[in-house]
């Protein structure tokens, strides 16, 4: 469905400068941006992804992964094909990867704002997610549904990789309730040579995340042998510590995905060492995400009470009172 895009500029030649996401692209006439979604026609650039979705679905708020943000709740989770970048580990590149769709013969589903959060209040979800590929490219119907969940009372998830511009922020902190931020690795070569991206801008759009005051999370896919050096690790962990102890950071474990199908997965024991070095950096909630442990569980920072016991997605028991740990007072960071 072709709806004008927004942020951009026109330029001399009739091309049109893309200004959504930090890849920046300067587009011709008749030309898609790197996101394959964004198309400059007679010097007019269009999205083609607005109102139709490839995926919707209900998770728990805990799959995004957000520990610290409403937890224990549903999250009305939405999806429109494509992505600005072209990981060689993506787990969702059926539908991330407009080649990839086009080749496996997928459609998507019309789809309006309204109707989006109407079915949101339906199914009881307290917030609606813009996941599974990267929000970034479909970001004019994220905006117009956001807005008219904020009007509901829902709150707004991204799961981005935080390639956007800070003209994207600035447009989506009217909406934008909080996000998970893939920080895929602290090297810039590893963004380029594996997720065809760049480092500063992911590290910038988490600085001012912050600034506009949207919850935080951060999830690094630790990859064998590419991004899981103490020296790394060490960088990632002092990274967040220095913008806030408070935000929680998701050590994933890598499993075998599209380009790299024949790599073998992180051991556990590289997952434990990301752990005490998160912890050891001054992280108050380190967690590691898609293992089934302990290691999900929230425990107080101050008296190391569990709080939150969480199996795979689903939190168990929840004691936290108030945003504080109920033994020792302490306030649990967070957005209820």
């Amino acid at each position: 469905m072709l709806h004008e895009a927004s942020l951009y500029t026109r330029k001399e030649e009739g091309r049109t400068s893309c200004c959504l996401c930090s890849h920046r692209c300067n587009i011709a006439p008749g030309k898609f941006g790197i996101c394959n979604v964004r198309e400059n026609v007679e010097g007019t650039l269009y999205t083609h992804s607005y109102g139709l979705l490839i995926a919707r679905h209900i998770d728990p708020v805990e799959k995004k992964p957000l520990y610290h943000f409403q937890p224990g709740s549903l999250s009305y989770s939405i999806a429109a094909a494509g992505c600005n970048f072209q990981c060689e580990f993506c787990q969702n590149w059926e539908i991330s990867q407009i080649k990839e769709v086009k080749k496996l013969g997928l459609q998507s589903m019309k789809a309006e704002p309204r109707q989006i959060v109407e079915a949101a209040l339906r199914s009881g979800c307290r917030s609606i997610s813009y996941t599974y590929t990267e929000p970034t490219i479909f970001f004019e119907f994220a905006r117009d549904t956001g807005v008219l969940a904020k009007e509901a009372a829902l709150r707004n998830v991204f799961v981005t990789n935080g390639f956007m511009t800070g003209e994207a922020l600035n447009e989506a902190r009217s909406f934008l309730d909080a996000a998970n931020v893939d920080l895929k690795s602290f090297r810039d070569d590893y963004y380029r040579k594996v997720c065809k991206g760049r480092l500063d801008p992911v590290l910038k759009s988490i600085a001012k995340m912050r600034e506009h005051q949207v919850w935080v999370e951060v999830t690094t896919l630790i990859v064998p042998g590419l991004n899981d050096s103490d020296e790394e690790l060490k960088d990632i962990a002092g990274f967040l510590a220095g913008l806030d102890v408070n935000i929680p950071w998701h050590i994933s474990r890598f499993h075998p995905q599209y380009k790299m199908g024949g790599a073998e997965s992180t051991p556990m024991e590289t997952l434990n060492r990301a752990y005490r070095i998160g912890k050891e950096a001054g992280l108050r909630f380190v967690y590691q995400g898609n293992v089934i442990g302990k290691g999900n569980h929230t425990y107080c920072y101050n008296c190391d009470r569990l709080l939150i016991e969480r199996s795979g997605f689903n939190v168990g028991r929840n004691e936290t009172r108030e945003g504080k740990c109920p033994g020792c007072n302490s306030p649990i960071a967070g957005l209820a």
